[in-house]
């Protein structure tokens, strides 16, 4: 699979993501989405190829800032094929990849 390949199925992975988050009553923003610049980031981050965003996660207008938070959603997000950071050895639970 190309990285254009990837990128899409990532893209079309985060629709179903997102329309989870939604349908559990929660709300959320994009956070990092896709770094160009290499800043920000480790080397390798899948944030320069654009397969990882990280979410800003709401719920009745509260920001959810703890892996925790994410958790039911990582699961999701794994069950479709993605990687969740909340299982990083440095747990990251905002962060979703493919």
């Amino acid at each position: 699979m190309t990285l254009r390949q990837k990128q899409s199925k990532f893209a079309a992975m985060t629709v179903s993501l997102f329309s989870h988050i939604l349908q559990c009553g929660y709300e959320f923003t994009y956070g990092d989405a896709a770094r160009i610049d290499k800043k920000g980031h480790k080397e390798n981050s899948k944030h320069y190829i654009r397969l990882a965003i990280d979410i800003n996660l709401f719920l009745n207008g509260t920001f959810l800032t703890k892996t925790e938070d994410h958790e039911k959603f990582g699961i999701f997000w794994e069950s479709i094929g993605g990687i969740w950071g909340g299982r990083f050895k440095h747990p990251d639970g905002n962060h979703y990849e493919l």
